[in-house]
């Protein structure tokens, strides 16, 4: 589908809407205001759009049947012509459609000329732009899931490791690495939400709309709308045209997504570092280095941090983009298709090479079950045993973290100390407390809805597994 020499060699057409005009556009000119290199991705959608009008038309006798026909016909012939490689495209008919449109008059004729009947490129593109988005939102929607279903899978495989949970960066609470791989799951469940939303609110046909101010013919946009699967027809004429909400808010689902899969890259990137350890990522999904011979780099998860500054980059370019428009269409909305495009495509790769890692990665049990007992990770459940006992939880804290304080001292773990020295902390303590105390005991303590306890955490697997419908 790309450019050819033919095309370039090709004499310049009179423009589509060049009636008014006694010169054509300066090569300069054309050059800076195609489309064609980048909107040639839309013509499947195009096709669909001008297809439901052509019907449309014929239905409100507007055109005959027979010029319907031929122009399905010609559409048909077209489509396959793309896929196969063989059409040109050329940079002097401009953008996606004036190169569909112009072909299809080449092959037809006269009946061509009628398509574009009560129908501007202001609706047109509108359309075909929507339309490319609700498909786009399916292929990320299902990206996520098979993120989700490999995270949920890498959980299944590590049942009842215990991690070291994080605050600040610092040590604080032991949980269960499938509670926190599960954290994730979370997280993206809601990004599908959010572009399921999205879907919901951009799925509203604009064609029929025009230029801005709607048609004097009887057309039917109810027709056409339903004719491409779209909820209603957009109640507006000017804001059917002129509307770019639902790229704003699609990007926007796609940046938090990236920022989402940033998060799980900076966590796997520090975890495959020596000063963690807690994961090997296999050779299959890490790199060298072209001089240290030593180096193997998670660099899959180090570029998903990295180009979710690109996703952002791409909303915050849409955003600064329409912040100064006046209604209705400026050409200034051309802009919009690269950052969504790219935005698309980016999110698409991160979401499958996050999978990929997934499913490449290996939990070093024995360097995270030497990792475990630095840091007190138990203090907070010693002072729900003092809660239990009656004590003030603010008075627990302050007999906790001297109980802490006498560790540090000693150079020993909350359950290294023996009862005598806990006694001079608080008279309260007795025998049971060894039972909260080390990373274990302190995982089984765990019992509020959504915690890191062993049975919270396994109803909240076998949640996702029946959800996601993954096979055991």
């Amino acid at each position: 589908m790309s450019h050819s020499s033919e095309a370039d060699t090709m004499p310049k057409e009179t423009k589509l809407w060049g009636g008014r005009f006694e010169e054509s556009v300066t090569d300069i000119v054309e050059k800076f205001t195609e489309s064609i290199s980048f909107d040639k991705q839309l013509y499947k959608h195009d096709i669909m759009g001008s297809k439901a009008h052509a019907s449309m038309l014929a239905q409100q006798g507007l055109i005959s049947t027979s010029e319907r026909d031929s122009i399905l016909k010609g559409l048909d012939e077209i489509e396959r012509s793309i896929e196969a490689g063989e059409f040109v495209w050329r940079t002097d008919r401009e953008d996606v459609h004036m190169n569909i449109e112009a072909a299809l008059t080449d092959m037809v004729g006269e009946p061509a000329k009628k398509l574009h009947t009560a129908r501007s490129r202001n609706d047109q593109v509108l359309t075909d732009f929507r339309l490319w988005c609700r498909d786009a939102i399916d292929r990320i929607v299902a990206s996520i899931r098979n993120l989700q279903v490999a995270l949920v899978k890498l959980a299944l495989n590590n049942e009842g490791l215990i991690i070291p949970g994080y605050t600040h960066l610092q040590r604080a609470q032991p949980v269960l690495l499938q509670h926190l791989l599960l954290a994730y799951v979370e997280q993206l469940d809601r990004d599908a939400g959010r572009l399921l939303d999205c879907k919901a609110r951009l799925n509203f046909s604009p064609l029929g709309a025009c230029a801005l101010a709607g048609t004097g013919l009887p057309i039917d946009r109810f027709m056409t709308s339903n004719a491409l699967g779209f909820t209603a027809p957009m109640r507006n004429s000017i804001d059917a045209v002129s509307d770019r909400d639902f790229v704003l808010e699609f990007l926007s689902a796609n940046s938090i997504i990236a920022v989402h899969l940033s998060r799980i890259g900076e966590e796997w990137v520090l975890w495959a570092s020596e000063e963690f350890g807690f994961i090997t990522p296999s050779d299959s999904v890490s790199t060298g280095s072209s001089i240290m011979p030593q180096k193997k780099n998670p660099d899959p998860m180090e570029l998903v941090r990295g180009k979710s500054a690109r996703v952002i980059g791409d909303l915050v370019t849409l955003l600064t983009l329409c912040k100064g428009l006046p209604l209705a269409y400026n050409r200034d909305l051309q802009e919009d298709k690269e950052p969504t495009f790219d935005s698309v495509k980016t999110i698409i790769g991160m979401l499958e090479v996050s999978a990929e890692f997934a499913q490449n990665i290996t939990f070093n049990r024995e360097r995270v079950r030497k990792a475990l007992p630095a840091g007190y990770l138990d203090a907070t459940t010693l002072a729900d045993y003092l809660v239990k006992k009656g004590i003030p939880f603010r008075t627990s804290h302050d007999i906790v973290g001297r109980a802490v304080a006498l560790c540090v001292s000693k150079n020993c773990q909350l359950q290294d100390l023996s009862l005598e020295d806990m006694r001079k902390l608080s008279p309260v303590f007795d025998n049971d407390v060894y039972e909260f105390l080390g990373v274990e005991n302190a995982v089984k303590k765990f019992s509020s809805y959504g915690s890191t306890g062993l049975a919270c955490v396994a109803d909240q697997l076998d949640y996702w597994v029946a959800k996601l419908e993954i096979k055991k």
